[in-house]
């Protein structure tokens, strides 16, 4: 519990366990180039395009008109303020560093795989689909979290798996290809605090990482930090008022056979405000098998990745993990045929 960061006012210093050796900044990025950003109050056709043309090129796009109330995500934003504002005392409890615990409050690292931590802390929940009752299982305080983050979850869960129809529109695949054991593992629902840090040059808050699951959706609030990696730049994302950042991951990557790009993002620390994050991951069962869907390969299309079990996927993936400046290229390497 003393590990967590917003737990204290303000950090004169920074940590030796944080610094990033040779922490690489973004070049001076021309101004003009952004993420996509799909509106998606226009024609279904239009939009399974974009989304498509967004998937190849940068593996993330915005979207706005996106039908979730304002209300629920002020409520969102609200209730997730107010949970890191508690006194310390009413959220020890919920505090672990054990990573197979699907709830738990923890800081410094997603992964427990490296003894580098990044100035992050994160509320990490589980929610089952189809109906479940885990939020017997989410933090009692404050009273309004698990109405909240239960109406929330249930949105956004509709609003992950319609993206994933119209890219399977798109593509050529059925409309239902991710509907059952594709998707049908733990939703998660992450609410990352990233407190001011007093040397944000020589840290992070979370490091360049492919997202392993399915699709990402991310309500990330008005304060910038979120950078994508983008011809050999980190180019920063622009926060534009209630709407959704998407991405894909590398198990849609592999799905897809690399027509659908997996790339790397990060968060950047500043020194002068908070910056928290709501993030919902779509991730298939353990036992469910990743490979590329037979309706994109032919005779000039080989496939270009192994058919694994998902759990296999995550093990082998997780392994090479405990190497933290390892490239992707040489992470996917045990899956490419």
């Amino acid at each position: 519990m003393e590990n967590l960061l917003h737990v204290t006012p303000s950090h004169l210093s920074l940590p030796n366990s944080y610094a990033v050796p040779q922490l690489p900044q973004a070049k001076a990025t021309p101004t003009d180039i952004s993420l996509p950003v799909i509106d998606l109050s226009r024609s279904r056709d239009e939009v399974c395009r974009a989304i498509l043309d967004a998937g190849k090129e940068f593996g993330f796009f915005q979207v706005i008109n996106h039908g979730i109330p304002e209300q629920v995500l002020q409520d969102m934003e609200s209730v997730s303020e107010e949970f890191f504002q508690l006194p310390a005392a009413d959220k020890a409890h919920f505090y672990s560093e054990d990573t197979n615990r699907p709830n738990r409050l923890f800081s410094g690292s997603t992964y427990k795989t490296s003894k580098r931590l990044y100035w992050m802390d994160c509320l990490r929940l589980a929610r089952t689909f189809p109906g479940s009752d885990c939020k017997k299982e989410w933090p009692e305080k404050p009273e309004e979290l698990r109405n909240v983050f239960e109406n929330y979850t249930a949105l956004m869960r509709g609003l992950g798996m319609e993206m994933l129809h119209m890219l399977c529109q798109s593509l050529g695949l059925p409309s239902d290809y991710f509907d059952e054991d594709q998707s049908a593992g733990d939703m998660i629902l992450s609410v990352i605090r990233y407190p001011p840090c007093p040397t944000p040059d020589v840290t992070l808050g979370l490091p360049p990482h492919c997202d392993r699951n399915l699709i990402t959706l991310v309500l990330s609030g008005s304060v910038p930090g979120l950078q994508v990696f983008y011809k050999g730049d980190w180019i920063m994302v622009k926060p534009i008022r209630h709407s959704f950042v998407i991405n894909f991951g590398l198990h849609l990557e592999v799905v897809t056979n690399g027509i659908i790009k997996s790339v790397e993002h990060r968060v950047i620390t500043n020194s002068v405000r908070a910056r928290t994050s709501v993030v919902i991951t779509i991730n298939g069962t353990e036992d469910c098998l990743i490979g590329p869907a037979d309706e994109l390969l032919g005779e000039n299309k080989p496939p270009r990745y192994r058919t694994v079990t998902l759990r296999d996927f995550m093990r082998i993936y997780n392994k090479s993990l405990e190497n933290p400046d390892a490239a992707i290229k040489e992470r996917m390497k045990p899956f490419m045929i």
